[in-house]
């Protein structure tokens, strides 16, 4: 049984849901076989199978920074405009080291940091920083900014620099997946570049009002639905036009199950107008059909929806453990699951690597050791709410 809690239980849900993909994705990252080889996404060498496990993890980073937004939203409920301010500003701080220092630590397992990877932490924390400043504008004026951020930002994707001047570098974190070197033995890569990110979490912060204390809940199940009917229908019309919203267009493939692959190969890094409409529109129809809705099964997702910071960081450390203790009863060398000098590695499990079959038995046994270990945090949480600490973790 959960504790009793003020949080707003389908929105734990959502997220607890999509932490548990999440981990999915991160499974196979390291146990696949062939992952360092090509993409699940390359229709040239994917299958049906695993072409599916790759796009229902699409659904994770779009939700996980929405909801970061609705949730700094309900947080600035009870707070004053400076105090919502003051804690956006320094927890984006915090988790932009956490994702530099600790992030890649667990990513890596090299101590030299001779990769840096800026992810979805840093993307998070980045866009709350920038959030911190945008809440003092009316919210029919952020609502603007957070359209405009998602829906325009694609019209600049034939500019790319190159090099590593100021100019460069500023593009890269916004609108361009990047990498640099540090120096002859470092690494930088600017993996979530954040501008449409950050339109998300605005519109996420905006879409907080749905959830007001006072909020009538048959008015918002009534917006639930149309936003994610207008969101899916806006993707196939704009999908199927071919012409904006995404960097590949569709094309005619080998036979019709590979076409309709290539009509949903959206473009996730910088996320594009079209993968937020078929991430974020099916989204809201899961809060339109959960909400009210109490099992022991939502309780399960809940539980690793209300600690997901805590989450993030335990489950990547265990697959990472895992994995390395998966190539050296195959024979491998450990080392080649660290990022160092000698080479970019964290997916090399791919020499040595197992089905995707294995990669949900994997998986389903990494959430089934992590289900206690969260559900302990979360009652320590829901019982130590003095600690404003926290909240920062």
């Amino acid at each position: 049984m959960l504790i009793k809690t003020n949080r707003i239980e389908t929105i734990d849900l959502l997220r607890g849901v999509v932490m548990v993909l999440m981990a999915l994705d991160h499974t196979r990252d390291y146990f696949h076989i062939g992952n360092s080889i090509s993409s699940p996404t390359d229709l040239e060498t994917t299958t049906p199978f695993l072409f599916f496990t790759r796009f229902i993890t699409h659904y994770c980073a779009p939700v996980f920074i929405f909801l970061a937004g609705t949730s700094a939203f309900l947080y600035g409920s009870k707070k004053t405009k400076p105090q919502l301010f003051k804690f956006l500003f320094t927890r984006g701080l915090w988790l932009i080291f956490l994702e530099i220092v600790l992030n890649n630590l667990i990513w890596q397992f090299d101590p030299e940091y001779n990769l840096i990877v800026l992810q979805v932490i840093w993307a998070i924390g980045l866009c709350m920083v920038g959030l911190s400043f945008l809440i003092f504008l009316p919210k029919k004026l952020l609502l603007v900014i957070g359209a405009i951020l998602i829906a325009a930002h694609n019209s600049f994707d034939s500019f790319t620099f190159e090099g590593s001047n100021i100019r460069s570098i500023l593009w890269y974190i916004f609108h361009q997946q990047k990498g640099i070197p540090l120096g002859e033995d470092h690494f930088i890569i600017f993996a979530y570049p954040i501008a449409p990110w950050l339109g998300v979490m605005v519109l996420g912060y905006c879409f907080g009002v749905l959830y007001s204390k006072d909020f009538n809940a048959t008015t918002r199940r009534k917006w639930l639905l149309q936003f994610g009917v207008f969101a899916i229908v806006a993707f196939f019309i704009i999908r199927g036009l071919n012409i904006y919203g995404d960097m590949v267009p569709w094309t005619k493939q080998k036979n019709f199950v590979f076409t309709v692959l290539s009509f949903f190969n959206v473009t996730k890094y910088p996320p594009s107008l079209l993968y937020v409409l078929i991430t974020l529109g099916p989204s809201m129809l899961f809060l339109y059909v959960f909400e009210g809705i109490k099992t022991k099964i939502t309780d399960f997702f809940i539980v690793f929806g209300r600690v997901p910071l805590f989450y993030y960081f335990l489950h990547v450390l265990l697959i990472h453990a895992l994995a390395i203790l998966a190539i050296l009863v195959l024979g491998g060398n450990w080392n080649d699951l660290t990022a160092s000098k000698g080479g970019l590695s964290p997916s090399s499990i791919a020499a040595y690597g197992y089905s995707l079959f294995v990669v949900y038995i994997v998986w389903i046994i990494i959430i089934a050791i992590l289900y206690p270990i969260c559900k302990k945090y979360m009652r320590y949480k829901a019982k130590n709410k003095s600690k404003w600490w926290l909240s920062y973790l």
